[in-house]
């Protein structure tokens, strides 16, 4: 796509439209690939997925090159998902690291060709100890798939490479068949996003995966008004606290109806004489304390709405905190 002049040096940069139908070429090559590899899906990969959940101790993932990188990040999908992972370099294992395969581990080989001379080591050593070998590679023949018990074959489709070379397409498959490998685990063992949540506990993962009661505000810094307030106080509480609107309870502190900034202005002509119960506006929508905040911004979103009470559901009905959008906004979720 670049041209080079042999007089200059320099090269010529084709037009910007040259450049995105390229990119879009390459793109399309690997998902043509993406789906290849999936009408390609078969018993092995069912025998592939129940041997990582049969384990008794670590998924190994091992590879050289590129499919290095892509053994690390299955690796880490895998961890990430509730299965204890481990990567080792092939190239490091005949100096010691074979001494992080362990009796009760299992074993995922990735190699395009399957034939990459310094996986030998850590499959022999895996072999030694009666690990299952999962080999993960382009030829069927190859020596990689001759030495595993379960062998994922990637489809026969060239990589978006020009000179079908440079592993593009293969890798792209290795990474999705690694993340179709550790979700498959992951549903099987029924993790949901509780379970995800504690595995990631930080980053935007943990953000999504917080609860509402871990941002809300609770005490005097709800904005709270009894029935027979007069519209005056009501005003000045909802100054005070800053949320745009107050919740209204009754005599048991049930929350039974809100006052907003549209309720004021609906209002206007009677807030000089009015009370709280003549104003609001009945039965809130509210968020339970052990919402995820994902869920409870959705919320807020779906009914076109800033600010909403936390509620326990436990019957009593009573507000113990509130959450404004701008407490999403804070961390980075709205």
């Amino acid at each position: 796509m670049v041209a080079q002049d042999s007089a200059t040096h320099r090269t010529t940069t084709p037009p910007p439209a040259d450049l995105v139908a390229y990119g879009r070429q390459v793109i399309g090559a690997e998902a043509n690939g993406l789906l290849a590899l999936s009408a390609a899906l078969d018993d092995q990969f069912a025998e592939a997925v129940t041997a990582l959940l049969t384990l008794r101790g670590r998924v190994v993932t091992t590879g050289m090159g590129k499919s290095g990188y892509v053994a690390r990040k299955v690796m880490a999908t895998l961890s990430s998902t509730g299965l204890p992972s481990v990567f080792v370099h092939p190239g490091e294992a005949a100096h010691g690291d074979l001494g992080m395969l362990a009796p009760g581990d299992g074993l995922i080989a990735f190699s395009n060709s399957g034939e990459t001379e310094e996986l030998q080591p850590v499959l022999m050593h895996a072999r030694k100890l009666g690990l299952p070998i999962i080999a993960v590679a382009g030829r069927a023949e190859s020596t990689l798939m001759r030495q595993a018990d379960i062998g994922l074959l990637l489809p026969s489709v060239g990589e978006a490479c020009p000179a079908n070379l440079a592993p593009t397409t293969s890798t792209a498959m290795m990474m999705a068949l690694g993340d179709a490998l550790a979700l498959a685990a992951m549903q099987v063992r029924g993790i949901s996003r509780a379970g995800f949540e504690e595995l990631h506990p930080g980053g935007a993962i943990g953000k999504r995966l917080m609860r509402v009661a871990a941002i809300m505000h609770q005490g005097d810094a709800m904005p709270i008004v009894p029935l027979d307030c007069r519209m005056r106080d009501v005003i000045m509480m909802m100054t005070s606290r800053s949320f745009g609107m107050t919740g209204v309870v009754d005599e048991t502190g049930r929350l039974v109806g809100v006052i907003t900034d549209g309720d004021l202005r609906r209002h206007f002509d009677s807030l000089s004489e009015g009370t709280a119960a003549e104003m609001m506006t009945p039965d809130p929508k509210w968020v339970s304390p052990g919402c995820l905040i994902e869920d409870a911004l959705a919320l807020l979103n779906k009914h076109k709405i800033t600010a909403m009470f936390a509620v326990p559901e436990d019957g009593t009905d009573r507000p113990v905190g509130i959450v404004h959008v701008h407490d999403f906004l804070r961390l980075g979720l709205a």
